[in-house]
């Protein structure tokens, strides 16, 4: 198919296509457009950058435009990733059009949301959390809402959110239709999807385990400490806008300001920013004011940037499938870009993991040979140890115990206790050989009695108690004596 006209879209909607440039559908469109008009149940993936917002937002408006009742909701994992499709639904359904959009996410204004639900929109757009928010609040109705998108749908369907949607999906109508896409579908979300797909369309489009081959992807073996001057060394060598990513919410901001006093033009994007904050930042780096973006996660989900150029793994993500993800930053559009990775030895089993998710055909790696630029790290995959240094420790522990125990060494109370009954004996001659005396068990200090003309300067009660008591002990007192009553004492040491 060559253009657009082959859907039998509406003439406003036909308009807005071209207004926004665009002629040739992308093979994620030709499938899953049409499917979607015939009222299908669609689980759709392809890679980054080939049109799947549109793919689900072009048949959501016709849809609507086709019918004078109901609505459509898009649950979107970021608020970021929510303010992009709402950005594409606006363009869509251009200036005047009867069809109004709302968009709820957390870190907004709730006022501000509620005179946008006054309106009475027909397409909501928003995360789950605040979506939850206003239909605890019944500001928000579902029961008109036939049409379903979950985008990004692996991460929609983790933990997290999965117990969300489902308190959302008890407002909706049993009656109908659900549209999940997602650039990586391992098999278990795969498997969670028939819960809330009936009799769906699979549409895949290309290998959806690797990323676009106009993406070339390096790698570079470095120690940890040695990460901040070699992202220095391969910034300046590097044009364009490059987007870092980083583990945490402190790293990308601790990083972004050094950058900063580097001379380079950074900021950064965390969870942990206000979404006023969040918003100008992603709108200055769109706008080239800047050329570095430092960000966690929260950026690597259907954020559409096109000038993006290369992405750098400062750190390397928590799971596999985000490395996808990441990567699909740059080279939008056709475009071309760069993946580039920092590996360090705690990195290995994170990368052998993105290694089989990007070549299943590869063979788990085992690392209890020592291997060269390793630093001497060793991993058993099989026995779950680290280090060659405790086996040999677990050969000559027999010989080292023998040898302990032979010279009456005591060591941790754990270890005593199992060997005080198989040698009691020898621990018998220990202590007379020693000459030592057992502890008074009863927790008190042994008292001796004073000298013929040495004076008592305690009182009588104190004299017929044991000198040391425990702090448990129910006869104990703690005495505070001031200045004036000090002075009456001259041997003050015998009180405390």
């Amino acid at each position: 198919m060559l253009n657009f006209e082959g859907f039998t879209l509406s003439q406003n909607l036909k308009n807005s296509l071209a207004r926004m440039n665009f002629i040739t559908p992308t093979p994620i469109q030709i499938s899953s457009i049409p499917l979607a008009l015939q009222g299908r149940d669609i689980l759709g993936s392809a890679q980054t950058g080939t049109g799947k917002t549109a793919a689900f937002s072009i048949p959501l408006i016709e849809l609507l435009v086709r019918s004078k009742q109901g609505s459509a909701l898009v649950l979107t994992p970021t608020r970021e990733l929510a303010n992009q499709v709402m950005e594409v639904i606006v363009q869509l359904l251009g200036k005047n059009n009867p069809i109004k959009a709302a968009c709820l996410i957390g870190g907004e204004s709730m006022h501000k949301q509620l005179g946008q639900l006054k309106s009475r929109p027909r397409i909501i757009v928003g995360t789950p959390g605040r979506i939850n928010d206003h239909l605890d609040r019944k500001s928000l109705k579902l029961t008109d809402t036939g049409f379903l998108v979950l985008d990004e749908t692996d991460r929609m369907l983790d933990m997290g959110f999965g117990i969300q949607i489902d308190r959302i999906l008890k407002h909706l109508p049993a009656k109908k239709q659900t549209l999940m896409f997602s650039a990586t579908l391992p098999e278990e979300i795969v498997r969670l999807s028939a819960k809330y797909l009936k009799n769906p369309e699979r549409v895949s489009m290309g290998a959806t385990n690797i990323p676009s081959i106009k993406i070339k992807q390096e790698v570079i073996q470095i120690q940890q400490e040695q990460k901040y001057h070699e992202l220095i060394k391969q910034l300046q060598q590097r044009t364009g806008s490059v987007l870092v990513f980083v583990k945490t919410k402190h790293n990308s901001k601790n990083l972004a300001a050094k950058l900063c006093k580097e001379k380079f033009k950074a900021d950064a994007l965390h969870g942990n920013l206000r979404q006023s904050k969040r918003t100008t930042v992603m709108n200055a780096f769109r706008n080239k004011k800047f050329t570095i973006l430092v960000a966690t996660d929260i950026a690597a989900r259907g954020l559409d940037v096109p000038h993006i150029e290369h992405v750098i793994n400062y750190d390397l993500p928590q799971v596999a499938e985000d490395y996808i993800h990441r990567t699909g930053r740059t080279a939008r559009a056709g475009a071309e870009g760069s993946s580039l990775s920092f590996i360090t030895n705690n990195d290995r089993e994170k990368w052998n993991a993105i290694e089989r998710l990007l070549d299943p055909t590869k063979k788990k790696e085992n690392f209890s040979k020592s291997r060269s630029g390793s630093g001497g790290f060793q991993r058993d995959y099989k026995n779950k140890r680290r280090g060659g240094g405790r086996d040999r420790n677990r050969e000559n522990r027999s010989s080292f115990n023998s040898s302990r125990s032979s010279e009456g060494f005591r060591g941790n109370k754990a270890a005593d206790k199992s060997r005080e009954n198989k040698s009691a004996d020898r621990f018998k001659s220990n202590i007379n050989s020693e000459g030592f005396k057992p502890k008074n068990i009863e927790g008190f200090k042994e008292h001796k009695p004073r000298e013929s003309n040495e004076k008592d300067y305690r009182r009588k009660s104190d004299r017929e108690k044991p000198k040391f008591f425990t702090k448990k002990s129910k006869n104990f007192k703690n005495r505070n004596f001031n200045l004036g009553n000090a002075k009456k004492y001259k041997n003050k040491e015998s009180f405390h």
